[in-house]
């Protein structure tokens, strides 16, 4: 598996969008996002901070998405 990009919560968000994932609701901190078929993202959102990696993986993972 490839070296793992350090990514913001912003970051991934763009990404998600970009595949077609549209915010849904907000939990406190964490913003879930779903596309059409209702596949669920959910993503910490912490302003600058970068997300650690293993969080990043798991949400690629549960997306299908490649790295």
């Amino acid at each position: 598996m490839p070296k793992l990009p350090r990514l913001t919560a912003k970051d991934l968000i763009k990404i998600l969008e970009q595949n077609g994932f549209n915010l849904v609701r907000q939990s406190g901190s964490h913003m879930i996002y779903k596309n059409k078929t209702g596949i669920r993202a959910t993503v910490p959102f912490h302003g600058v901070k970068i997300i650690h990696p293993k969080i990043i993986k798991q949400i690629f993972l549960d997306l299908k998405l490649d790295i």
